[in-house]
C-alpha cells in the first residue's frame, strides 16, 4: 500500500463558499484559539468545526486526523517566532531561547506538544534553518557543534517552559500566586524545621534570594551557555 501524503504534501480542496468557507488556515486559526482559551484537551475536530459554524465531516476533507491538527498548531506557532540573533554565538542561543519561551507563554499548550520527534512543518524547518545559519554565522562552524548546541538548548527549554507553564496552571487553579502559596504552606514547613532535621531547607526559605519566573530562567541559561563555552574552550 502507498504511504499516505503528509498534511503538507496534500492539496486543499476547493474553496466552498456557503455555508461557511473553510481553509486550512482558518481552522488551524480557530484550534490554536480554542486551545490558548481553554487547553489542549478541549481541541477536537468536532469543537473547532462547532467554533467555525461547519459539520465536522467538513473538516475531515481539509485535515485527516487530530494529530494532523496538532502539528499544523504547532506550525502556526513556530510561524510567530522570529529568527535568532545576535553577534556572537551566546546572544543567538539566547535570542533563540527566548523566542520558544515567548511562543510558549503565549500558547502554554505547546509545552505538551515538544516533547518526542520533532515536527517538520515548514514553518519549523524554516526557523530551524534560521537558528543553524545564525549560529554558524556567530561563530559556530562545526555542523556537529551547532546541532549538540541546539539540542542542549531544546533540552533546557522544554524543562524550563513546562516548569513554568505548571505554575502558571497550578496558580489558576488553586487561585493562588507564588508567594501566597509559600504563606500558605509556611506553618507546615516552619514545623519540620523546627525538628533541626533540615537545616539546608530551612537555610533556604529564611535566606535564600527568590527570584522571578523570568530571571530563573535567565539565571539556568546562563549556567548552560558557559557549560557549553567551557566545553569549546576545552
Amino acid at each position: 500500500m502507498a504511504d499516505t501524503p503528509s498534511i503538507w504534501e496534500r492539496p486543499e480542496p476547493p474553496e466552498r463558499r456557503a455555508p461557511s468557507p473553510l481553509s486550512r488556515e482558518r481552522i488551524v486559526r480557530a484550534a490554536v484559539t480554542l486551545a490558548d482559551a481553554e487547553g489542549l484537551e478541549a481541541v477536537s475536530l468536532r469543537k473547532v468545526a462547532a467554533e467555525l459554524d461547519a459539520g465536522p465531516m467538513r473538516l475531515y476533507r481539509y485535515i485527516g486526523t487530530k494529530d494532523e491538527l496538532l502539528d499544523l498548531m504547532v506550525d502556526a506557532v513556530y510561524a510567530e517566532i522570529p529568527p535568532p540573533t545576535g553577534s556572537g554565538w551566546r546572544e543567538v542561543a539566547r535570542s533563540y531561547a527566548h523566542g520558544i519561551r515567548a511562543a510558549g507563554l503565549r500558547h502554554e499548550w505547546l509545552a505538551d506538544l515538544l516533547d518526542g520527534r520533532p515536527r517538520f512543518g515548514p514553518a519549523a524547518v524554516t526557523h530551524a534553518e534560521a537558528t543553524l545559519t545564525a549560529l554558524r554565522a556567530a561563530g559556530l562552524q562545526e555542523i556537529d557543534t551547532i546541532m549538540s548546541t541546539v539540542e542542549v538548548l531544546s533540552t533546557y527549554l522544554r524543562g524550563a517552559l513546562r516548569t513554568e507553564v505548571g505554575e502558571r496552571r497550578a496558580e489558576r487553579t488553586s487561585g493562588l500566586d507564588e508567594r501566597e502559596w509559600q504563606h500558605a504552606m509556611a506553618p507546615h514547613l516552619l514545623a519540620m524545621f523546627a525538628t533541626g532535621d533540615y537545616p539546608l531547607m530551612s537555610e533556604a526559605m529564611h535566606d535564600a534570594e527568590h527570584r522571578s519566573a523570568t530571571e530563573r530562567f535567565d539565571q539556568g541559561l546562563g549556567y548552560l551557555l558557559d557549560g557549553i563555552e567551557q566545553s569549546l574552550s576545552g
